[in-house]
């Protein structure tokens, strides 16, 4: 098996498509030696994901099952089963890289990551390196918010954690790599020039660029180069010395072109020794795929209610300036009361929309869901494409699909977005709900100034899913459920469907937690697409 080491790996996205990939005998080609992450709930997912893998395909202890439902702990589970959980440990390591704070106590240091590497190694010349460095500074919402269009890589960490992923190429020099950002690292800048360029020549000559920065290289080790390749556009003109030559946009990855049910573009660079072959295959375009045939299986649960907006209030700031306060009222969730307000908010919302339609006979949903629900088969249908990729009939139901408690008057909001859908096709913008009624206009700010047009988004049921960030853990207003009846945002399984997590790949932590795991996850359906190529460069 080819060895993969995976750093900055969040829950595992990329791990999970490369291990996926079997040969003929059945047999995995890659495995996952060393994963490093720094925060400490996806590195339990990770883990435990590791503690999955170490069984053959379909001989993954009954217990496992048991967990996920809820019936025995962790801690039991690898009890019982003490020398695979270790070489899960082993493999998964909580570690803060790039020149953590002295605070940080997962902070390693680069002795500590060359040794480890070295020793899950043993030698081996032909390995992966896979990883996506936290692009939180690339990031296009990140910068807007800023409102900076340069990045200063001397007071933001992030610009330089690249850097990292750089050493460890200098110093290890896998075969291959594969690197994961986000789009924004094409157009972002330092005072001295363009992200994108930079990083496109340091990864080319990863031992120059950082004795260039004053790491120390061992001059002895050998200055080999890379060649970096588009995953999507084979090259049609190359330098003197055989580089190819490509547009920028050409390492833009739009995941829904792949079968993917999600528009999610993110640049993936390809690194290739150059004394390996070049790459022979590109991705392979593919149907869209919808989000209603990935979630649409699922059971049928409804929202519920936290609290109610009550009133306002005018006070004053510390500099005497007068500011709006608003008070909430906290109010308990049951089903009837969960009815009452959609009756009542369906009603108002038909009458606005003039949707003349018998509401008489439909059937709410009564349940909140659960972390697992079960027992029952939640496949999606013969025939679809994704169907052996996510099922597990072992799995006998579905786990953390549970639904968020919103507030009162957004249920309506909801409600209303839904059932524009259906007779719009497409979800309204902000100006909609303010010709709607002005309770129907969220409770900030903003949201008169146009500055948020889209705050309310219901994902489309016939087209893939908008992106899937970290952002779904603060709230779901991004992340409405197509279905009027079940007035709710997505739940993290429906989340993990749209990003292509198989539905038995457990997210450790609290619901916000998983969110934010799930939302900054590559695609292990199109990571699954990528190591194919990686391992047709091998064979």
């Amino acid at each position: 098996m080819i060895p993969i080491i995976d750093i900055f790996a969040g829950p595992g996205g990329l791990g999970e498509g490369f291990s996926s990939v079997f040969n003929s005998r059945h047999e995995r080609v890659f495995k996952i030696k060393l994963s490093i992450e720094k925060d400490s709930y996806a590195h339990q997912t990770l883990q435990l994901r590791s503690f999955f893998r170490q069984f053959p395909v379909g001989e993954v202890p009954e217990e496992y099952y048991q967990f996920v439902r809820g019936k025995i702990s962790l801690e039991e589970l690898y009890e019982l089963y003490p020398g695979e959980a270790r070489l899960a440990a082993d493999e998964a390591w909580c570690g803060t890289l790039g020149d953590p704070d002295e605070k940080d106590t997962n902070g390693v240091s680069n002795e500590e990551v060359d040794k480890r590497i070295s020793r899950v190694l043993r030698g081996a010349g032909d390995w992966v390196l896979i990883g996506g460095p936290p692009c939180q500074a690339y990031s296009l919402a990140g910068r807007s918010r800023r409102q900076e269009k340069k990045l200063d890589s001397s007071k933001d960490k992030r610009v330089g954690l690249y850097k990292e992923y750089l050493r460890i190429i200098a110093v290890h020099k896998p075969a291959v790599f594969v690197m994961e950002n986000v789009k924004g690292l094409l157009s972002a800048q330092t005072e001295e020039e363009y992200v994108f360029g930079r990083i496109l020549k340091d990864l080319s000559d990863p031992v120059s660029a950082c004795i260039s920065e004053g790491e120390t290289i061992d001059a002895k080790k050998k200055m080999i180069k890379y060649r970096i390749y588009s995953l999507t556009t084979k090259p049609t003109q190359y330098d003197l010395y055989g580089t190819p030559s490509y547009d920028p946009r050409d390492f833009i990855i739009k995941a829904e072109d792949y079968g993917v049910p999600q528009k999610r573009h993110r640049v993936i660079l390809l690194g290739v020794r150059e004394d390996i072959s070049a790459p022979r295959k590109v991705l392979q375009k593919q149907k869209e795929v919808t989000l209603k045939s990935v979630i649409g299986s699922l059971p049928v649960i409804r929202s519920g209610v936290t609290k109610e907006f009550s009133h306002i209030t005018t006070i004053q700031d510390e500099e005497g300036n007068e500011k709006k306060k608003r008070h909430y009222k906290n109010v308990e969730d049951n089903e009837e009361r969960w009815l009452r307000y959609i009756q009542r908010y369906t009603r108002q919302v038909d009458r606005i929309l003039k949707i003349e339609e018998d509401r008489e006979g439909i059937v709410y949903p009564s349940s909140l869901g659960k972390e697992f629900m079960g027992p029952g088969k939640f496949n999606l249908k013969v025939g679809h494409p994704l169907r052996s990729w996510y099922a597990d009939d072992r799995l006998n139901g579905v786990m953390h699909h549970v639904s968020r408690k919103h507030l009162v008057q957004d249920l309506k909001r909801y409600l209303f977005a839904a059932r524009y859908v259906e007779v719009n096709g497409n979800f309204p913008r902000m100006e909609d709900y303010k010709k709607a009624g002005a309770d129907l206009l969220p409770d900030h700010e903003n949201a008169d100034s146009g500055k948020f047009s889209d705050r309310f988004r219901v994902q489309l049921p016939d087209s893939s899913a908008t992106t899937i960030t970290s952002h779904i853990a603060k709230d779901g207003h991004y992340f409405i459920h197509y279905d009027p009846v079940q007035c709710r945002s997505l739940t993290v399984r429906e989340s993990a469907r749209a990003q292509t997590f198989p539905d038995n790949y457990y997210f450790c932590g609290e619901r916000t937690q998983q969110f934010h795991q799930v939302g900054n996850a590559v695609p292990p359906y199109l990571a699954y697409q990528i190591a194919q190529i990686v391992q047709d460069i091998f064979y």
